[in-house]
């Protein structure tokens, strides 16, 4: 008797299942945007790059009564607790980012970098009920299940390091979990997209060190910003999966190499990799890029007629008419989608996430994601496209998660 029920039983999860699935495509707009919003507080959301520190830094933050709105709700800059928890933003990545000028000084940025980690921990100590640091993925799943934002952190520039081994592990025990190996200029591990010295032609030798190390204490390889050379090399050394916290496909923006091309984001698939699309409006298309780049030319080349500087006082007038003629061009939401898109059909949906660098791009946030709230408008366009539930929660959260516990899994394995 029991053997023959078991089909019977089978067909009834089977219904159960497909009754909690949304009939997404008998939703009119507004039940679509209204499911889109439910997903976005159902599932975590990671965000691979949100340089907050370093805005509260450049306005000398201190957590102090009149200072505490900035993290909490403010109409300055992208991101706040508010805005956070109307867009479902569960899990943004701190991102500890150490300028390229830093390079220069003796601790090549190192006390910068504790000071805004220190910052980061003193937010999270000083108002509890709605911060707590996150030094893994599970500390992020009690985190959202507490009703908490999650702050884990990863640092953008791997210049502090220095030139000793054992600050790898000192960072980490001070909680970065990702670093970006370089920024802006070559550094001391390795070369940047964004210079043409080659300083290296990829890893430096200590730098091949310093990968090496990263794997054995758990601290994930952050791709974005590297020349391509130094992108292949890591994909040889890494013996665990790395991440692309904030690039996205230079498909859609040829020539320009901060992206990253399509044999890039194969091989980072094929290597169980994870790439964070970028949501600044130059990464996304390159006629905005371009437009916007002729005007900032036309732009200074009045001013130096004018004899003036950007910053002088008798300038703002001119800029503010010049503006007003030639306003800034932006992408939108269904670029980002673009990208998203083009990643899945190139290495496959498990490879593909969220890294925005809300506070890092400036004013050049794509129309429908110009802030922390509106990651709803991105799941209404990808449930317009066809992609599942299931999908939408590895693209918030699940790709990434699968590559942290693998580096912590490794790391573990590797003492």
């Amino acid at each position: 008797m029991r053997f023959k029920l078991l089909p019977c039983l089978g067909l009834f999860i089977l219904l159960v299942a497909c009754e909690q699935k949304k009939p997404v495509d008998r939703m009119n707009e507004e039940q679509l945007r209204a499911f889109a919003d439910e997903l976005a507080h159902k599932f975590i959301i990671t965000d691979g790059h949100v340089d907050l520190p370093y805005r509260l830094k450049v306005k000398n933050f201190r957590l102090e009564r009149e200072y505490m709105g900035i993290p909490v709700s403010t109409k300055d800059g992208d991101f706040d607790y508010e805005r956070a928890k109307m867009g479902g933003l569960d899990a943004p990545f701190m991102s500890i980012y150490i300028p390229s000028s830093y390079q220069q000084q003796p601790d090549k940025g190192k006390a910068l970098a504790d000071s805004l980690i220190n910052m980061i921990n003193t937010i999270a100590n000083q108002i509890p009920d709605k911060f707590v640091r996150a030094n893994s993925a599970a500390e992020v799943d009690a985190a959202f299940k507490a009703g908490k934002i999650a702050l884990p952190l990863g640092m953008e520039n791997g210049a502090p390091i220095g030139d000793d081994l054992a600050n790898v592990k000192y960072f980490y025990d001070r909680g970065i979990r990702y670093i970006t190996l370089t920024h802006g200029k070559d550094n001391q591990i390795c070369d940047s997209s964004y210079d043409t010295t080659r300083t290296w032609n990829g890893l430096s030798p200590f730098g091949k060190n310093v990968v090496a190390e990263m794997n054995k204490v758990g601290i994930m390889v952050d791709i974005s910003h590297f020349s391509d050379s130094t992108f292949y090399q890591v994909m040889r050394i890494s013996k665990v999966p790395c991440i692309a916290s904030h690039s996205s496909c230079r498909a859609f923006t040829p020539g320009f190499i901060r992206n990253m091309s399509d044999d890039m984001i194969k091989l980072l698939g094929q290597k169980g990799g994870v790439i964070q699309i970028n949501f600044g409006s130059t990464f996304l298309d390159s006629a905005v890029r371009s437009a916007n780049e002729q005007n900032r030319k036309k732009l200074q080349a009045l001013l130096d007629e004018k004899k003036l500087k950007m910053s002088d006082s008798l300038a703002k007038p001119l800029i503010e008419h010049f503006r007003k003629d030639n306003p800034s061009l932006y992408a939108d939401v269904e670029t980002v989608a673009n990208h998203i898109d083009h990643v899945v059909k190139l290495a496959g949906i498990d490879h593909v996430g969220l890294g925005s660098d809300f506070d890092g791009v400036g004013d050049s946030l794509p129309t429908g994601l110009k802030d922390v709230s509106q990651y709803p408008n991105l799941i209404f366009v990808l449930l317009k496209r066809g992609y599942t539930e299931s999908d939408i929660e590895k693209i918030c959260y699940k790709n990434v998660w699968r590559v942290w516990n693998a580096v912590e899994a490794y790391s573990k394995s590797a003492k």
